[in-house]
């Protein structure tokens, strides 16, 4: 096992227009890096921070087929030709490499795991990073901090997800630290604990989250019609 503690690089980024987190991980001896969840307004920030940290960039990942901003897969791409995209399989998206459930993407020493975690679409998934000695995951729009990803549209589902969230997230130790793909409050980690805690809809029964997500109410996503053709076709854009 690697050792998270003196051999991971980690940064988590910033998108402001649709809040969104991208997050850089590498091994500080292999130089080997991903990417997971870049935006494409950020990726000439992402790609010279890749270059500033002397990082070789083999994947820029996403959790999902995203519908508020245009991912930043297809222009790193362009950027840093070296690197390859990934998205599930069950996304129905383009892209370089298509992953399952239970699959592993290297990077040096490191590994994530690929848990699927549909509901908010029916290609979400989280990545788990594989180490004995810090407990990470990238729970993209399936958990957020206090919160959850919505399920009224893109094949969402408030039933499939919280059996996604309760059996593939919650059952990760309770120090597992978590890092979603929007914040709005300006928080930007939690911990599979809390969550189990203090998330005020993942803490209720099955059949009351199920009220709680038909009943949201929420404005159709802003960026929507342009942002999920795109991301089909992995960040192009007509």
């Amino acid at each position: 096992m690697a050792t998270a503690g003196t051999s991971l690089v980690f940064r988590q980024l910033f998108e402001k227009e649709s809040s969104t987190y991208t997050y850089l991980l590498a091994d500080k001896d292999s130089r080997e890096a991903v990417l997971i969840d870049p935006v494409v307004d950020t990726a000439e920030r992402d790609a010279k921070l890749v270059s500033d940290l002397g990082l070789k960039l083999l994947y820029v990942m996403n959790t999902h087929c995203h519908a508020d901003h245009i991912t930043g897969t297809g222009k790193l791409k362009s950027l840093l030709p070296e690197c390859k995209s990934v998205i599930s399989k069950a996304s129905s998206a383009k892209a370089d490499i298509l992953v399952e459930d239970g699959q592993n993407i290297k990077f040096g020493k490191f590994a994530l795991e690929v848990r699927s975690t549909p509901g908010h679409t029916n290609g979400c998934v989280t990545y788990v990073l594989l180490d004995g000695s810090i407990h990470m995951a990238f729970t993209g729009d399936a958990l957020l901090i206090r919160g959850c990803g919505r399920t009224d549209f893109q094949e969402g589902s408030a039933a499939t997800l919280f059996e996604s969230v309760t059996g593939k997230i919650f059952s990760l130790p309770d120090d597992t630290l978590l890092f979603p793909a929007h914040d709005y409050k300006g928080q930007t980690v939690t911990t599979v604990a809390e969550e189990k805690q203090h998330n005020p809809r993942l803490t209720q029964t099955k059949e009351k989250f199920i009220d709680i997500m038909d009943n949201l109410g929420l404005a159709y996503p802003k960026q929507i019609d342009r942002a999920l053709p795109a991301n089909l076709k992995d960040g192009e854009q007509d």
